[in-house]
């Protein structure tokens, strides 16, 4: 099975736009905090917080930076892996459940600090799986020919809402940014395509109090802090994240055995790990950030694209699967070939 390709006439090649990644970028804040500094104040341990997430440091935001601060930056990087220029891109899609206002969106506040000067920004809102979601807008937006570029970040400031007396959530949360230049790019509609070749977007609105933040603009008028079930937050998420991955791979003509690598949201390292065993997986071919950035939300995915990217990790034509399970609950996964 293979993508569909768009019409073609007579003695015409079948051809689909496809969503090339052609650079990546992370900004990552100063400020470094170990496992021990949540044993001054909570009933907890480096040993306790290493063995239940595999988490052992993470990166908070000074006082005066603001999600959008961290987007630029990473934007920044993304636009220099790329070799482009602000006004070379058409759109920005932010993913972030942190924005700096209620409005305007922390997307449009990027393109304003890069000086682009045309096309148009916007933000997508699905907690963790964020990066999955805007990745596939972005794809839309490129395959219906409304943009030929567009950059695409994850951006948060958990760290702006966390409960500091919840040992069970303040630890697992970081901040940062991470961001990629998509690019159209002219396939053949197979499998054998460079870019994003599948998607799968799922929620379930029923699941919301698993995960949520008790505030909102419309209910409490204050931003409020995350509250977390963990138990039944891991049960789902490792059935729903190997499905997830399974029915992208499906969609786009591969299986297990075909994945170079999987870029996973980086929240626990149990889940990680227990998603790669149901996708028989082995760990090598998986991409951990988690010990050193925590979960930073829809920051983690393309954090981990980039870091892993400048470390050299990626081939050209390997097929990478990025999946991610958030508040909502909202999950999904990304199929591509890098």
């Amino acid at each position: 099975m293979t993508a569909p390709a768009a019409p073609s006439g007579p003695g015409q090649a079948a051809t689909v736009r496809r969503s090339v990644i052609r650079g990546t970028g992370h900004y990552l804040p100063e400020r470094v905090v170990t496992n021990d500094h949540f044993t001054e104040s909570l009933d907890t341990s480096d040993e306790w917080i290493r063995g239940r997430t595999g988490i052992e440091r993470r990166h908070f935001a000074a006082d005066d930076q603001c999600t959008s601060d961290l987007a630029i930056a990473a934007a920044r990087a993304a636009l220099t892996s790329a070799g482009m220029q602000p006004d070379d891109i058409d759109a920005i899609v932010v993913a972030t459940s942190t924005p700096d206002f209620t409005f305007p969106a922390v997307a449009t506040m990027v393109q304003a600090g890069l000086g682009m000067t045309r096309g148009f920004a916007f933000d997508v809102q699905a907690v963790c799986a964020g990066f999955v979601f805007a990745l596939a807008n972005a794809d839309g937006l490129i395959r219906a020919g409304q943009a030929d570029r567009v950059l695409v970040i994850g951006a948060e400031t958990f760290s702006r809402i966390m409960d500091w007396t919840d040992r069970g959530t303040c630890v697992l949360f970081g901040d940062g940014a991470g961001a990629v230049v998509l690019e159209a790019e002219d396939g053949d509609g197979t499998s054998d395509d460079r870019g994003i070749l599948a998607t799968d977007l799922n929620s379930d609105g029923r699941l919301k109090d698993l995960l949520h933040v008790d505030g909102g603009v419309s209910s409490t008028g204050t931003a409020g802090q995350l509250r977390m079930q963990g138990n039944l937050v891991f049960r789902h998420a490792v059935e729903k994240l190997a499905a997830t991955a399974h029915r992208a791979l499906d969609k786009a003509g591969l299986s297990a055995g075909d994945v170079d690598w999987l870029v996973p949201h980086q929240a626990n390292l149990r889940i990680i790990t227990a998603t790669a065993q149901k996708m028989q997986l082995p760990l090598d071919k998986v991409v951990l950030t988690v010990a050193d950035h925590g979960n930073t939300s829809a920051a983690s995915i393309p954090l981990a694209l980039s870091v892993a990217n400048s470390q050299g990790r990626f081939a050209k034509g390997d097929v990478i699967v990025t999946e991610a399970i958030g508040g909502g609950l909202s999950w999904g996964s990304v199929v591509l070939r890098w």
